[in-house]
């Protein structure tokens, strides 16, 4: 058990820093307080495999099932274009979580880089933004997942879930009830704990992987040439804000490194497996993008709420593809809703150890080696954020607040390059410093293209965080209790 009392000696420097907002937290003492909780610790059980499984994870799914029905009105048959500009601005800074995963390998992701390198205000800032990211997210993908569902549920039986029922509110509907169902069965199996979720994740991963690759060995063969001219109809522009939206389909890369504390060989596995699945993401994000817009005009993208299964559909003449394509889909964006959840409760689960947010978040159970009271307080919200918020809203709330944890990311990495020169490291950023630089600058300008609303969403809720943590954080935090 951990309590401010038997934590590891907080060193000098975190003690007496200049000033209180600026406190840092060592890596060593990072490190070192490693897998502790209240009542229990996590337990070291995922392989690289598994890691690699849990990226993809969270990840692969909603970008391409869901979003790129938004996207491609946007961008046009360019919209490929969109996934390889929002791949790239996340290749810069997976870059950089994989070095600062391979160097502080803890459960608190970018949130715990930023304690160690700029303090303990910005990284109660950047747990805020990871707050809104993840759980959000969550909700985000739980809505597209019942789109999904209606459409299997047409397919096989006939028939869909009521409006009423299967729409939030604001787009027809009182409530978004199959939204609800995906994140609290979610919630079960995370209540297991990390290394039976990882086995079931990975079987849900395969399936993904295997249904996409379906798509695209059918979808091909219904692609038409005029489909693609003209290339950018809305031109830069459009190539831009549909990349800026699509950057939402990239968020889960990171999700690897929250499970920094229950990998068995963090240092080396973290950052093989968030640069594998990047890779494997985004191949697959551009060959399914290039079919689906050459099989279907892109201006029928819009309204479309299960595209790809629309064009498996047309392809083929007939409904079975179709059904498939949407089964495949239901188990995809399922598994996105599990992996994501599962970082949100590790990012809270630092925080809580922190002391920046509430003991329970930090409680394990002795049993599953899971902080269960954790996963259930966020799946009740989630669920329920789920249930009444419109998807679109969601998704732009989610990248701003990524993009924004992203560019913190690359700055931590310089930092901690500038201050811990000698410190071991499995891997290290390639053309230092220039690739933090074009990570930070590549996320301030993907923030620059979203709309007005979002940004003054994001502003109200950094708003919120800042309150919150001068009427809790401050005095609370183990810094602050250690000073005292």
């Amino acid at each position: 058990m951990l309590d401010h009392d038997q934590a590891p000696p907080l060193s000098k420097e975190s003690r007496r820093p200049a000033n209180p907002l600026l406190r840092r937290k060592p890596v060593e003492q990072l490190v070192a307080e490693g897998g502790q909780g209240e009542g229990g610790v996590l337990r070291r059980s995922l392989t690289m495999w598994q890691l690699t499984m849990i990226s993809i994870g969270a990840t692969l799914g909603t970008g391409i099932f869901v979003v790129l029905g938004e996207a491609a009105p946007k961008a046009g048959p360019a919209v490929t274009i969109s996934f390889v500009i929002a791949g790239l601005t996340a290749l810069f800074s997976a870059l950089s979580y994989a070095e600062l995963a391979g160097s502080v390998p803890v459960s608190g992701s970018s949130y715990s880089y930023a304690y160690a390198t700029m303090g303990e205000f910005i990284a109660w800032i950047c747990g805020w933004c990871l707050v809104l990211e993840y759980a959000v997210s969550v909700a985000a993908v739980a809505v597209g997942w019942g789109q999904y569902l209606n459409e299997l549920l047409d397919g096989i039986f006939g028939f869909t879930i009521p409006e009423g029922l299967s729409a939030p509110l604001g787009e027809g509907g009182f409530i978004n009830l199959p939204s609800l169902v995906v994140v609290l069965l979610a919630m079960v199996f995370l209540m297991r704990g990390a290394k039976e979720s990882a086995r079931i994740n990975a079987i849900m991963v395969i399936i993904k992987i295997a249904t996409l690759v379906l798509f695209i060995g059918i979808g091909v063969l219904g692609i038409k040439s005029g489909n693609y001219a003209p290339l950018a109809p809305l031109g830069i522009t459009g190539i831009s804000a549909a990349a800026s939206t699509l950057f939402f389909s990239y968020i889960g890369f990171d999700a690897a490194s929250t499970a920094g504390e229950e990998a068995k060989n963090p240092k080396k596995d973290l950052p093989r497996a968030i640069m594998l699945s990047l890779g494997i993401v985004t191949v697959l994000y551009c060959l399914v993008a290039f079919v689906a817009v050459g099989a279907m005009p892109w201006q029928d993208f819009e309204g479309t709420e299960a595209a790809l299964a629309q064009i498996m559909t047309d392809v083929t003449g007939g409904s079975f593809w179709g059904i498939v394509l949407a089964a495949g889909a239901v188990v995809a964006i399922a598994s996105v809703v599990f992996a994501v959840l599962y970082g949100q409760t590790r990012i809270l689960f630092a925080m809580s150890r922190d002391g920046l947010v509430p003991k329970v978040f930090a409680k394990v159970d002795e049993k599953t080696g899971a902080p269960r009271v954790n996963v259930l307080i966020v799946s009740l919200f989630c669920g329920v954020l789920a249930a009444f918020i419109p998807l679109g809203k969601l998704a732009d709330a989610t990248s701003i607040g990524t993009l924004f944890a992203f560019a913190l990311v690359n700055v931590a990495v310089v930092i901690l390059r500038r201050t811990r020169p000698d410190m071991p490291r499995t891997f290290k950023v390639a053309l230092f410093p220039v690739t933090p630089i074009l990570g930070f600058i590549a996320c301030a300008y993907m923030m620059y293209n979203l709309p007005m609303p979002t940004w003054i969403a994001f502003g109200l809720w950094m708003v919120v965080g800042v309150v919150v943590y001068f009427v809790y954080g401050f005095r609370r935090s183990r810094l602050a209790t250690a000073e005292m």
